[in-house]
């Protein structure tokens, strides 16, 4: 595949939705005015569509992707993001952007040292960029926000103005080279094209990614139909079934943005589980494991479970978005961040058959109060368990001289508009605002006026400071996204290794990061 070098251009003003009022982004930002929860820094959108009736269709385990076949040492699969119309709500079609014309798209198994190439197909009418989230990824196929893959048939002119950046395009196709040298782990991949990341992976620009190794085999976890994963996002619909969502340019073509009241987050009224509006889930009375991915927008979570399991705790969690855990943890509820993963064991042998249990969301409102519903339906024999210890993880410690960089997340007004920043700065993808050395431990801080989830691509960190405390109850292991809260500084020590190149960090509220909330950092040797 050629690969011709264009410049990317980049507007220097915000759009439309973030020239907002104090008094409107105050209401806006607390998600009050719309009747959701003030743990939410986003605005409900509500459908226009009746929503359907919870808790009446059969839980789906997206497709895995069959492998196209094997060249020069890699393992190679062929996606092509495609326009196609499908059910989400029933008696409704709704038209998607998805991999393979799939919501979500098809998952990949890999194994870790597995050098795998996925070759993506653009025959959407708009640029895109894959980056696969958790990936110890080399620069050139990380998703970088301007490396677009245009559209293989039609001419398409990208539309983005004044700010500059030297991007690598292709026309039709792109190789995204992965070579798993990482823990076994559940990662994601998603649009990431700069400026329209919000309304791409709302139409279903998102999969699952998994890794697995030797070491997470040998454990005596749940596996195979035991071995589940729940990626959940919220969504809101037309009256005619289609995706509703508040873009300034509905085309996605060259106005990027949302209408005003929209810009603090979009939060969606039907929750989906694998694309099903909240799915029921017949399961035996033994232990499941479930790789928990909150693939939405903006919304955060808080999920327990309805009724508790008697005498015992809801969630085991074995793994965070970095992979296994040293040990276990035990949690009744889980809050969880746009993009983070929890990977946790639900004890169903502690309910009676016949019981219905319920995934609530305790963050929800109305129709979002409740993810899906289990029916404990038979016993059955169950060899699994759950070991006092899970996997070795080293601890990162940083040095008396090592470098500490500050990024604050924070709303700002420039020229009476707001601006989603960090550091004060609009993103732009032609400046490197740090230069971290490879193999070299350091310390990040991060600041928050806002609910913002924090991300960081290449490699994972590990959590050392919330406040004045250590870590959270949910900031154990490998992190690559951290839930950062109103006022709220985390302290973080991470080690980038092994690639070379520009990266990003960024905020996951999707419309914060289209609305200039990233910046970029080049590693160095």
């Amino acid at each position: 595949m050629s690969e011709n070098r264009m410049i990317i251009s980049r507007r220097t003003l915000l759009v439309g939705g973030l020239g907002m009022g104090v008094a409107a982004g105050a209401t806006g930002l607390a998600g009050c005015a719309s009747g959701e929860s003030p743990e939410q820094t986003a605005r409900l959108l509500p459908s226009a569509a009746p929503l359907p009736d919870r808790f009446n269709r059969p839980f789906a385990v997206p497709p895995v992707k069959r492998p196209a076949g094997k060249a020069d040492g890699a393992t190679r699969y062929e996606i092509t993001q495609r326009a196609a119309t499908v059910e989400l709500l029933p008696g409704l079609r709704t038209e998607i952007m998805g991999y393979d014309g799939l919501l979500p798209g098809p998952t990949i198994k890999a194994r870790r040292g597995e050098r795998v190439i996925v070759r993506h197909r653009n025959e959407l009418t708009v640029p895109t960029v894959t980056h696969l989230h958790g990936g110890h990824t080399p620069a050139a196929s990380d998703g970088y926000p301007v490396d677009l893959v245009l559209p293989a048939s039609g001419s398409y002119g990208h539309g983005h103005q004044s700010h500059t950046a030297d991007g690598v395009i292709t026309r039709g196709v792109r190789d995204y080279e992965y070579p798993h040298d990482q823990r076994a782990a559940t990662l994601w991949y998603h649009d990431h094209r700069m400026d329209f990341t919000g309304p791409q992976v709302w139409r279903g620009l998102a999969g699952l990614h998994l890794i697995t190794d030797d070491e997470e085999e040998a454990l005596p976890l749940p596996a195979g139909d035991r071995d589940l994963p729940l990626m959940v996002m919220d969504r809101s619909f037309g009256a005619d079934g289609s995706l509703a969502y508040p873009s300034l340019d509905p085309n996605l073509a060259s106005i990027p943005g949302v209408i005003e009241d929209y810009s603090p987050g979009v939060l969606g009224d039907v929750i989906l589980v694998n694309g099903v509006p909240w799915p029921v889930l017949e399961v035996d009375a033994v232990r499941y494991r479930f790789r928990i991915v909150n693939a939405s927008n903006a919304r955060r979570y808080q999920f327990a479970l309805d009724p508790a399991p008697p005498g015992g705790t809801a969630f085991v969690q074995v793994g965070s978005d970095g992979g296994l855990l040293t040990a276990p943890v035990e949690h009744n509820d889980l809050v969880a961040a746009p993009a983070e993963r929890f990977d946790v064991v639900i004890d169903f042998s502690a309910y009676p058959v016949g019981t219905e249990v319920t995934m609530i969301n305790k963050l929800g409102v109305g129709s979002t109060d409740a993810v899906l519903k289990f029916r404990v339906v038979r016993k059955a024999a169950d060899e699994s368990s759950i070991p006092a210890k899970l996997s070795t993880i080293e601890p990162l410690r940083p040095g008396p001289n090592a470098p500490v960089r500050e990024w604050r997340f924070a709303r700002e007004r420039n020229e009476g508009r707001a601006h989603w920043r960090i550091n004060g700065l609009d993103f732009d993808p032609a400046r490197m605002d740090a230069e971290p050395r490879l193999g070299e431990v350091e310390i990040w801080r991060f600041y928050s006026d806002l609910h913002h989830p924090v991300h960081v691509h290449l490699d994972p960190f590990q959590v050392i400071r919330r406040g004045n405390r250590k870590q959270g109850q949910y900031d154990a292991g490998w992190k690559d996204t951290v839930d950062l809260r109103p006022w709220e500084t985390v302290e973080v020590a991470v080690r980038f290794t092994e690639h070379a190149g520009r990266f990003v960090l960024h905020c996951h509220n999707l419309e914060h990061e289209d609305m200039m909330m990233m910046a970029a950092f080049r590693t160095v040797g």
